[in-house]
């Protein structure tokens, strides 16, 4: 039977990527499910998740520099009246959702790699659902 967690994640910026790597295995071992796969979503428009590096902060410092740099926070083109269209378009980029396998009740994750939720609209508290699929 698959299970659904529901996390709530602070975030404490503007901008930021938040590891959340120890919560999401926290809900595939409350599951009990030792072989299957997990699919992480977030049912926002100004967050994102995605799965990174975690040995060198200076990756999640690169990443969010060209995103800035792709989307400037002020654009004169932009059509959106909230003041945040970089927040949606940088969000879109990174994606909403990612499957990671689980093995051996373990996540899948290559040596260097941790899953982060990506904020671009924040401080705020963030919805993750962690949805754990045995085979």
């Amino acid at each position: 039977m698959s299970v659904l967690k529901r996390l709530a994640i602070r975030t404490h910026t503007q901008e930021c990527l938040v590891d959340i790597t120890d919560r999401v295995a926290q809900a595939v071992t409350d599951s009990g499910v030792s072989e299957g796969t997990t699919l992480l979503y977030v049912p926002h428009t100004t967050c994102g998740i995605t799965i990174q590096e975690n040995a060198d902060p200076g990756v999640q410092h690169d990443m969010l520099m060209v995103l800035r740099r792709i989307y400037p926070r002020q654009d004169p083109g932009y059509r959106h009246i909230e003041d945040n269209s970089a927040s949606h378009l940088q969000a879109s980029t990174m994606g909403f959702s990612h499957f990671v396998f689980v093995s051996g009740g373990q996540l899948v994750l290559g040596r260097w790699q941790a899953i982060y939720l990506a904020e671009f609209d924040g401080p705020r508290t963030r919805e993750l659902f962690v949805k754990v699929l045995p085979d």
